[in-house]
């Protein structure tokens, strides 16, 4: 009875796009075991979080020297976006300092150890996009990439700052304040979040193919973003001061892993609307779209020019 309920379920599913494509973006996350891709993401991010900080406190006091109020400000703005810990970092983040050498080298090194997560990240959509290995950047190529994509974090947060900090001088009304911070922020994630996927994407694809994408995941983002909230709100400012350290560290990580998975399922959503990867079979039988995932998977593998992969099915 079982097996007669799925295959009606199939065959239905597979008659209604409605319902074909979110099965076909769930078989793809499956397909790509990209829950553990975003563990390996959560990871690094978890400890490229504090050499990232440092790097960008020391490089936000060199730009905005002369600038000392927005640069508390941009440094509030990009703490409010890590939402267990941002605020309890705010007064311990202290400036690299010294000599321009040293500050250079320190800068260098807490670039390169910050970057893991972009790199973790690239390696993700590059298994998603199903790059074969042999034309997957090299650690070098992926850091830069990611920097660049540090870099447009680091531009939109001092221009949402300074647009925030006109509106809010203008006297604009308290609602009217409500919802320009949402919607600067709803716009922060858009830009970022297509940065990240245009730059970390091994091939090149246009902006109209990514936006379904990004529209999820900084829609996602923002719900992540005020579920932080409320979980210090609820759980870690009434915890003792032992558990509370506790809390906060579980708090980032979980975080930082939901994160990580709706940046890849929006990843999936990208793929399956370029590919037009559905609908998928939920059992035996393979649709065409089975075939090309399935393929397209085999072919990953390649490590040298002169291999060639053959898939065929019976």
């Amino acid at each position: 009875m079982g097996e007669a309920l799925l295959g009606g379920l199939d065959r239905w599913q597979r008659r209604h796009a409605a319902a074909a494509f979110p099965v076909a973006v769930v078989r793809k996350f499956l397909d790509d075991r990209a829950s553990n891709l975003a563990a390996l993401v959560a990871y690094y991010a978890f400890f490229s979080l504090f050499p990232l900080l440092l790097a960008f406190v020391s490089a936000l006091g060199f730009v905005l020297q002369d600038n000392p109020s927005l640069q508390d400000d941009v440094l509030d703005s990009a703490l409010a976006r890590i939402p267990v810990i941002g605020a309890q970092l705010r007064d311990d983040i202290e400036p690299l300092a010294g000599s321009e050498l040293a500050l250079a080298i320190g800068l260098a090194g807490a670039l390169w150890a910050g970057l893991g997560v972009t790199v973790a990240l690239g390696r993700a959509f590059e298994n998603i996009w199903d790059i074969p290995r042999l034309e997957q950047r090299g650690a070098v190529q992926a850091r830069l990439r990611g920097f660049l994509v540090l870099l447009v974090l680091g531009l939109v947060l001092i221009a949402v700052t300074v647009i925030a900090g006109l509106a809010v001088g203008g006297r604009i009304g308290p609602w009217a304040e409500r919802l320009g911070a949402l919607g600067f922020a709803l716009a922060a994630n858009v830009a970022v979040f297509l940065a990240a996927f245009g730059l970390l994407t091994a091939r090149p694809l246009r902006i109209r193919e990514l936006l379904p994408g990004v529209a999820l995941a900084a829609i996602g983002a923002l719900v992540l973003q005020s579920a932080g909230g409320w979980y210090v709100e609820r759980t870690v400012t009434r915890a003792s001061e032992t558990y509370g350290t506790f809390a906060l560290v579980i708090g980032l990580l979980s975080w930082f892993w939901l994160l990580a998975h709706l940046l890849l399922l929006a990843a999936e959503v990208n793929v399956v609307l370029h590919r037009r990867l559905w609908p998928r079979s939920l059992t035996g039988e393979l649709e065409p779209a089975d075939r090309s995932a399935l393929q397209r998977t085999a072919e990953a593998m390649r490590q040298d020019e002169r291999q060639e992969i053959i898939v065929r099915f019976r």
